[in-house]
C-alpha cells in the first residue's frame, strides 16, 4: 500500500484523538451538559470553544517538549509505552468508576488546586470558562504529553510512517486536526445539551464513561501488542 501524505496522516490523527478525549466524561462536558440545558446552545458551544483553544494549546506545548527526544531509538521507546501505561491507567479508571466515588487523596489536592486557578481567574464569560477549566485541569497536560509521544513514535497501521512526522507541516496539520475534531464534538455536545433539558442521568453519564473505559483499553491492548512485537524484532 502507497504511504498516505504525512500531512494527511498527522492531520486524521489529531481529528481522531481529539473526537475521542473530548468525549470522555470530565469538567468541560459536565459544564456544557448543565449550562447548555440551562442556557442554551450558544452559551454551551463557547465554552466548548474555550476549551477546545486550551487544548490545541497544550497539544502544541506537548510537541515542542519533546522534538528533542524524537531522534533516540530508546527515547521513542520509552514514549511509547508511557502512552500505553496512560491509556491502561485512564481505561481501567473509567472502567471502574462507580457513582458517588470517594476521590483518593491524590484527587482532591488536583482538585484544590485546580480550584485555586479558577478562584484567581474568575471567569466571566462562556469562553472564558471553558478555557480556564482545561487550563486548570492538569490532567489534559499530562493526557496531551503521552499522547503526543505516542503519535510521533508509533507508526499508522495502514502506513509505514509514524502517525506524525518528525517535521513541522505535519505537527502544525496534527495541531490543527485536534481543534478541528475538539470543536466539533464540543459543537455536537452543545447542541445534545440543549436539546437534551436535564434528560441525562447520573446513570447514563456512568454508562458513557464505562464504555470511554472499554474504548481505552481496547487501544491500549493494540499499542501493548505492537509494543511487543517492535521489541521482539530488534530483539531477533
Amino acid at each position: 500500500m502507497a504511504d498516505v501524505h504525512p500531512i494527511l496522516v498527522a492531520a486524521l490523527a489529531g481529528l481522531v484523538c481529539a473526537v475521542f478525549f473530548s468525549s470522555l466524561p470530565g469538567p468541560i462536558n459536565l459544564t456544557i451538559l448543565n449550562e447548555g440545558a440551562r442556557r442554551g446552545f450558544k452559551w454551551g458551544f463557547f465554552i466548548g470553544l474555550g476549551a477546545a483553544v486550551m487544548d490545541v494549546t497544550y497539544c502544541a506545548i506537548s510537541f515542542t517538549g519533546i522534538s528533542q527526544f524524537i531522534d533516540h531509538g530508546f527515547a521513542q521507546t520509552i514514549m511509547r509505552v508511557m502512552g500505553f501505561v496512560f491509556m491502561l491507567f485512564l481505561g481501567f479508571k473509567f472502567l471502574s468508576a462507580k457513582p458517588e466515588k470517594e476521590p483518593t487523596r491524590f484527587g482532591l489536592a488536583i482538585e484544590k488546586i485546580e480550584e485555586r486557578i479558577e478562584q484567581k481567574v474568575h471567569p466571566h464569560s462562556a469562553f472564558a470558562t471553558g478555557f480556564v477549566r482545561v487550563a486548570a485541569n492538569l490532567g489534559v497536560l499530562v493526557a496531551w504529553v503521552a499522547l503526543s509521544a505516542t503519535l510521533v513514535s508509533t507508526k499508522a497501521f495502514f502506513s509505514t510512517q509514524e502517525w506524525v512526522d518528525d517535521s513541522t507541516p505535519a505537527k502544525a496539520a496534527c495541531v490543527g486536526g485536534v481543534f478541528t475534531g475538539a470543536l466539533l464534538w464540543f459543537l455536537l455536545w452543545s447542541f445534545i445539551a440543549s436539546r437534551g433539558h436535564g434528560k441525562f442521568s447520573a446513570r447514563s453519564l456512568l454508562r458513557l464513561q464505562h464504555v470511554s473505559g472499554l474504548c481505552l483499553l481496547a487501544t491500549a491492548a493494540y499499542e501493548g501488542v505492537r509494543i511487543a512485537w517492535h521489541l521482539t524484532k530488534h530483539q531477533t
